[in-house]
């Protein structure tokens, strides 16, 4: 699979490394130029490109930056991916770093909601609640005792095949987690947040998760 990724940071990197790994043909883009992701590209095989251009084909394009780098991603810079690839995104809205985002902030509405009107394009959230090392190092087999489950909230059933498969290939149970709009189930001071439970525990953490956003992880006014 042709898959485009925008950030390389810690995820962003984690993951270049392994969907190579797997086969995959990846173009990885940072916010700066190609150049200065040579050594990912020499260690990976990914090939590094600008921003503009990582989507371009790409049949699953994930974006992994931080919340306030996503309206300074060009207009229409998902376009070019290929008709119904899913998109991804691993954001996490901190206040401490993104500064305050009023969009976020209306507690009506999640983060990727957010993120998806900014991008123009529906989006997939997944892979924003585990540690980048445990995404590393803790995949395991299908049907591995305690394989860690990873809760996935989009609207797009066809894509969300695409992304479970993806999820599952890197070691871990894909959790339907129902459509974006119930994916504050997921965000930052839930109880399915970094737990690294099992995709029965990943159930219950859902159901248990308050609407209302905790107050350390709301900004000041």
């Amino acid at each position: 699979m042709r898959i485009g990724i925008i950030g390389a940071g810690k995820i962003g990197g984690t993951l270049t490394r392994r969907l190579t790994a797997l086969g995959h043909d990846v173009r990885v883009a940072n916010s700066r130029a190609p150049e200065t992701l040579a050594e990912l590209a020499a260690e990976t095989g990914a090939s590094a490109v600008w921003a503009k251009e990582a989507a371009d084909g790409a049949e699953l394009v994930i974006v992994s930056i931080p919340e306030r780098a996503v309206p300074d991603l060009a207009p229409g810079i998902l376009d070019g991916r290929a008709p119904g690839a899913p998109v991804v995104e691993t954001n996490n809205y901190y206040w401490q770093r993104d500064g305050r985002i009023d969009g976020i902030e209306d507690p009506d509405v999640p983060e990727s909601v957010w993120v998806a009107s900014v991008l123009g394009a529906p989006v997939f959230k997944v892979l924003n609640g585990i540690n980048w090392t445990h995404l590393r190092d803790r995949g395991t087999a299908s049907g591995t005792e305690g394989r860690i489950g990873l809760p996935v909230a989009g609207d797009d059933d066809a894509g969300r095949r695409v992304v479970s498969q993806v999820v599952d290939a890197l070691g871990f149970d894909p959790v339907d987690a129902g459509p974006l709009a119930e994916s504050w189930r997921q965000q930052p001071g839930t109880p399915v947040y970094g737990a690294d439970l099992d995709a029965e525990g990943v159930v219950h953490a859902l159901a248990e998760a308050p609407r209302e956003r905790p107050e350390q992880f709301r900004a000041p006014r």
